[in-house]
């Protein structure tokens, strides 16, 4: 609710007494027989004591706007509900990534590996290749980051098939510019 503060000077003088139900911070009212009073009863103005201080109270007149309430509490509840779901969609991410790296690092030190056995972990890189994708496709994720990410399980798998010697690169051709 948006709030304007007013001075209790700037409200009208047709207010004639005011009131104190209880002196324990209970809400004020004034007391009137104009139509101003309308004002309180729809709620468009509201007073309400403060403690300024150990021996110090004031009195705090608030004429209130009578718009919709503020967007602020929706777009908060609308934020905590995608955090939510954008951390288990990172998180399935690099779960996805560790299973692809921890088995291609252990296909590295097996000292008796067949090309053979890429195949699975083929089929593990696929499965992360797909949640990346479709991380960045709702935008829990930046294409760049995706591609990059990508791009990291296909050069070490790249890499532990060079070292095994199942793959070769071509030779890099000197392009005459």
């Amino acid at each position: 609710m948006a709030a304007t503060m007013v001075s209790c000077w700037g409200l009208p003088t047709k207010l004639q007494t005011l009131t104190l139900s209880n002196a324990a911070c209970k809400p004020l009212s004034f007391s009137s027989n104009t139509s101003s009073v309308s004002l309180f009863s729809r709620g468009l103005v509201s007073v309400r004591p403060v403690q300024m201080g150990p021996n110090r109270q004031s009195i705090v007149c608030e004429a209130v706007t009578t718009k919709k309430p503020d967007s602020a509490a929706k777009r908060a509840r609308q934020s905590e509900k995608r955090r939510v779901y954008n951390k288990a969609r990172k998180s399935e991410v690099r779960t996805r990534m560790k299973k692809v790296l921890e088995a291609l690092e252990a296909l590295g030190k097996k000292p008796d590996a067949q090309p053979e056995e890429v195949v699975p972990i083929e089929k593990l890189i696929a499965e992360a290749y797909s949640v990346i994708d479709k991380a960045v496709r709702v935008g829990t994720l930046h294409r760049n980051t995706g591609a990059r990410r990508k791009s990291r399980l296909a050069r070490r798998k790249k890499t532990v098939e060079i070292q095994r010697g199942w793959y070769t690169p071509a030779p890099a051709t000197a392009s005459s510019a």
